[in-house]
C-alpha cells in the first residue's frame, strides 16, 4: 500500500476541520498555519474533498470550509479515496497482470491485504480521530496545569522558607 503525503495531509486537515465542527467555517489559511501544510496543496485537496461531498465551501467574509456530514458518518477510507489515494498493495493495481500478463503467485495475498486495509480504514470514523485529539489535548492541558501548580508550590515554599 502506498499512502502518500496526499492521503496523510487530507486526513490531518479533516481532523483539524472536525475539531471545529459545528462552528464557523474554517479557512484553509488557518488549517495551513496550524498544520504546516502548504496552502496551495490544501486548495488542491479541498477541491477533491468538495467534489466528493465531504466538505462544502462558504464564500464571502467569514467564509471557509465546513464538513457536509456528521463526524461519525465519515471514515478515513472516505477521505483517502476522495483525494484519489490508491489503497493497493498489488503491483498490478488489481488488474491481475502482474507476471507476464498473468496473475502472480502472491497476487491474492496482496489483494487480501488491500481488503483488510480498506476495511480497517473504513471502520475508523473522523469522530474517533477528533475525539482522540481532544482527549490528548485535555491530557496535555491537565499535565501543564499540574506542572504549573507544582512550580507555584515550589516558588511559594521558597518564598516562605526565606522569610
Amino acid at each position: 500500500m502506498r499512502l502518500t503525503t496526499k492521503g496523510r495531509f487530507a486526513v490531518t486537515a479533516m481532523i483539524d476541520l472536525g475539531l471545529r465542527y459545528g462552528g464557523q467555517p474554517v479557512t484553509l489559511a488557518e488549517i495551513s498555519n496550524r498544520q504546516r501544510i502548504s496552502l496551495s496543496y490544501l486548495e488542491q485537496l479541498f477541491g477533491k474533498l468538495r467534489r466528493h461531498n465531504l466538505v462544502d465551501s462558504v464564500r464571502g467574509p467569514g467564509g471557509g470550509y465546513k464538513l457536509t456530514r456528521a463526524l461519525d458518518e465519515m471514515s478515513v477510507a472516505d477521505i483517502i479515496l476522495a483525494v484519489d489515494e490508491p489503497i493497493d498493495a498489488t503491483q498490478c493495481g488489481g488488474r491481475e497482470n502482474c507476471h507476464d500478463e498473468q496473475k502472480c503467485l502472491t497476487h491474492d495475498l496482496w489483494a487480501s491485504l488491500n481488503s483488510h486495509i480498506f476495511d480497517y480504514l473504513g471502520a475508523i470514523s473522523l469522530k474517533q480521530l477528533v475525539d482522540a485529539q481532544r482527549e490528548r489535548a485535555n491530557d496535555t492541558h491537565v499535565i501543564k496545569l499540574r506542572e504549573r501548580r507544582e512550580s507555584l508550590a515550589r516558588d511559594l515554599g521558597a518564598v516562605v522558607g526565606l522569610s
